[in-house]
Formats: C-alpha cells, structure tokens, sequence
C-alpha cells in the first residue's frame, strides 16, 4: 500500500520519537551530521523504535538544507548526509514501515524580516527533497515550522519535485488566542493554509508547550481541515536544569496527553524532544493494541 493510500485508510497512525535528545543521551551530536559521524547511533535508535511497532521512522535530516548546513557551517555535504538519512532509515524499518524524510526551517528568516529571499529558501527544500527521494523515502514531513510562509514554500518545494505525499507541522509557543507560533501563526489559519496547498496531512510538533496544551491546538487545527492531524509534543514544557534543557513528562502522562489529542481530532502521534523508545512503547501498548 502506498503511503497516501495508507494516510487516508489508517485510523490511528504511530510515529517514531526524538532523535535529537536520544542521541545526546547516548553521547552522540544532536543533529543531522549524527547520521554521518555517529551512523551506528543513529541506526540504533531507528531500530529501538521499530520495535515499538510505530508505522513510521522518521529520518535524522531534520533542517539538512544547504541553506542551513552552509550558514551554520555544518561540516557536512548536503547530497551525503541526506542520502545516508534515508538509507538508515530504511535499514532499520520492518517491510510494513514507512520513512519519512525529515525537512525543517533553514534557520533563517525570510524577507522582510531577515535577508533570505524566497527563492534561495524554495531552491534549499526542492534540492533537499529530492535527494530524500532518491535515498528511498516514502514521503516527506516538514516539521518545527515557526512561519507560515516558510512551511508553504517548502511545501511547494516539495510537491513540484515529487509526487511522495508531503506531512507539514508547525511548533506553537501558546495554545492561546486560537494557537499562536513565535511567528503569530494561528492554527486555523495554518491547517487551512496547509490544506488548500496541497498537504496530505498537518499538524503540530515541539514548541512550548505540553501535550495537554496541544490538545487545544489540535482542536482548532480540526475545525480548519479534514486533513489527518498530527500531534508529536514534547515530553512536558521544555524546563532550564543547570543551564540544561530537560523534559521529563514521564511515559505514563505522555500517553494521556496523547489521549486528549485523539479526543481533540488527532489520527497521527508521536514524540518529540525529550521522548524515547518508551514514551513510543507505551502509546503503542496504550493506543494502538488497546484501541
């Protein structure tokens, strides 16, 4: 079954959790040059949420655009690391697993606000989605999204040099005043954005909030679309612990802060910073084998 066929048909759709965190636990660089400098890591963690049963990897690519890997002098090449993102992706998934190929913000701030010009940012994403595509991705997720305009240049990006089914999901700083990112994004006005450009699913990831509170985001975004909405929180709000940043929502209360965004509208879960393989574990043994 192909993965738009899969999106329309699945009623409740487990991904995978953080890759960032999980590869500074185990003492590995939280980022996308992991999947180079630390291939064994990643491949590890890939596989440890496999096994939870969750229907999709995600692969660790997240913001691998040039624009971002030559701003943030990343010292990687952008057709390697992202070819090789895709590649321990599928290595670890069991053949009824799909892979999606991991874009997000280039780090930089468009026109007018910044000195990035539109056509630099779509050229980054079209390139970057591509090369997924050729590593052997099922499809893609644009993810942590803070603009609007953003998420839709790379939304088109990716629909005009693929035909793979395109998730894009925004990160919310309040679940106040109908949803807002740092940016002044509202929920409605992204899922409906998101929607009548083409999306095959749209939701909301990491942020500052907590799963609880993305119920409330989850909520509006469905009143804007039929889409398939998906939440993939963090474990708890995002908390300074000598001068670390730690989430500690325990796998339990993750779970039913999941729960409320499947009441809210939500078909498609996961995790975001701070999860693990058993935050994944226990919403596939809590949601998907208990539904």
């Amino acid at each position: 079954m192909n993965l738009s066929t899969f999106l329309m048909k699945k009623e409740l759709i487990l991904l995978d959790g953080a890759m960032g965190t999980q590869l500074a636990e185990r003492g590995a660089i939280m980022g996308g040059q992991s999947t180079l400098f630390h291939p064994d890591k990643v491949l590890a963690i890939h596989k440890d949420y496999a096994q939870c049963g969750c229907h999709f990897l995600i692969t660790n690519t997240f913001a691998m655009s040039r624009v971002f890997i030559e701003t943030h002098k990343v010292d990687v090449d952008v057709r390697t690391v992202n070819i090789a993102g895709a590649q321990l992706a599928k290595q670890a998934a069991d053949k009824d697993q799909y892979i999606l190929g991991d874009i997000s913000s280039t780090g930089k701030l468009l026109e007018p606000y910044g000195n990035l010009k539109e056509s630099a940012a779509y050229e980054a994403f079209a390139e970057q989605a591509a090369l997924l595509e050729e590593g052997g991705v099922d499809g893609f997720i644009i993810e942590t999204m803070t603009d609007l305009k953003e998420a839709l240049l790379a939304l088109r990006a990716c629909k005009e040099v693929s035909a793979l089914p395109v998730i894009v999901t925004m990160a919310f700083s309040t679940p106040k005043n109908g949803g807002r990112t740092i940016m002044g994004n509202a929920a409605q006005e992204c899922a409906r954005a998101l929607t009548e450009a083409g999306a095959q699913a749209v939701g909301a990831n990491c942020g500052d909030i907590d799963p609880f509170q993305m119920a409330e985001i989850v909520a509006a975004m469905r009143s804007a679309t039929d889409l398939p909405i998906l939440a993939k929180p963090n474990a708890g709000k995002p908390r300074v612990v000598d001068n670390k940043t730690v989430f500690d929502m325990p796998p339990g209360e993750f779970v039913q802060g999941i729960k409320e965004c499947i009441s809210a509208g939500a078909t498609m879960f996961g995790g975001c910073c701070g999860t693990s393989p058993e935050h994944i574990c226990a919403l596939a043994d809590a949601i998907i084998e208990g539904k």
